[in-house]
């Protein structure tokens, strides 16, 4: 068992963009039945985008176990320890923390107690997800994604082994 790490931050509007951040239906919607079905024909232009940008985009995806679809070159980094996993959320959370939009979210003691509880989710083989509005109005997500195989779908894939 193994860890990758993720980490995204943008503006507040594009995380809010769900249909960006689910996986498309597995069955496409009906296709128009008339050239004046413009209802049906958004409906599965959307569709089509969503199945083209889901894979690629950058966005965190609702469920954390997904980030292991996403490209490669998006894993921040990949450890074997638990630890080692939560030693770099921390080192992430100590990084934004002057960021972060609520002044209790930067309380010191309650980051390290959280970093600590995270390694022993990861060392469980539970996967992490964080996130934490940031200043104008922007937002950042931290994800750690226990891998070989994930335990909520081990149907996907390692992205780097």
């Amino acid at each position: 068992m193994h860890h990758h790490g993720y980490l995204w931050t943008g503006p507040k509007e594009r995380f809010d963009d769900e249909a960006l951040r689910r996986p498309p239906h597995p069955e496409p919607p009906p296709a128009p039945v008339s050239d004046e079905d413009t209802k049906a024909e958004q409906l599965l232009k959307r569709y089509r985008e969503v199945v083209a940008e889901f894979p690629t985009s950058d966005l965190p995806p609702i469920e954390t176990a997904y980030w292991l679809i996403k490209p490669r070159s998006l894993v921040r980094g990949t450890w074997n320890e638990a630890k080692e996993a939560a030693a770099w959320i921390g080192e992430r959370l100590a990084e934004y923390a002057p960021r972060f939009a609520s002044e209790r979210d930067r309380d010191t003691t309650s980051l390290a107690q959280l970093v600590n509880s995270m390694a022993e989710r990861l060392k469980s083989g539970t996967d992490v997800s964080l996130g934490f509005y940031l200043e104008r109005p922007s937002y950042l997500s931290l994800a750690v994604v226990t891998c070989s195989p994930n335990r909520t779908m081990p149907e996907l894939a390692c992205p780097v082994r």
